[in-house]
């Protein structure tokens, strides 16, 4: 398998990423899962489009669906970074930073802007979805067609997906 991709986050259309199929990644302990299309392994991505829905846990989790026009994909935002035990192993500084940031994103994403999302591709029962990393909300009414002419250049001539 192809491990170009492994940790670059890959600009792919909703219909794109949502068509990837899960497969074990052999080769990194980091993100033992990763995504693949034809002989490319996909680990992240940046998604681009419509904030539709929103569901807010306060402390655990933000749940957002990103609709771009081929289709629309979950993207998870943990909150829980202080109280979570995956997090208490790290360093407090980086863990309140991570939090801090994670708590800023969770207030900008509003139903009906334009956001920008990077994150690690995940399956959740079985749907794939996005852990967020970070979040922009875009402001120029042309950034969705752009973002749209890269995907399909960049599935045609890097990452094999047929757009």
């Amino acid at each position: 398998m192809d491990q170009k991709y492994q940790n670059t986050h890959v600009k792919l259309l909703a219909a794109d990423l949502l068509s990837l199929k899960q497969i074990r990644n052999f080769f990194s302990s980091s993100d033992p899962i990763s995504f693949s299309h034809t002989n490319k392994s996909f680990s992240r991505t940046e998604i681009l489009g419509t904030v539709t829905s929103r569901e807010h846990k306060p402390n655990r989790f933000l749940k957002f669906t990103i609709d771009d026009g081929t289709g629309c994909v979950t993207c998870i935002l943990w909150l829980n970074q202080l109280t979570s035990p995956y997090f208490s192993r790290r360093s407090t500084p980086s863990v309140r930073l991570i939090a801090e940031m994670a708590t800023h994103f969770a207030s900008i994403v509003k139903i009906g802007l334009v956001a920008r999302v990077r994150g690690r591709i995940t399956s959740y029962r079985g749907v794939i979805q996005i852990t967020v990393a970070d979040v922009v909300i875009e402001r120029d009414p042309n950034t969705e067609i752009l973002h749209w002419l890269q995907c399909i250049k960049l599935a045609r001539n890097c990452y094999d997906v047929t757009t």
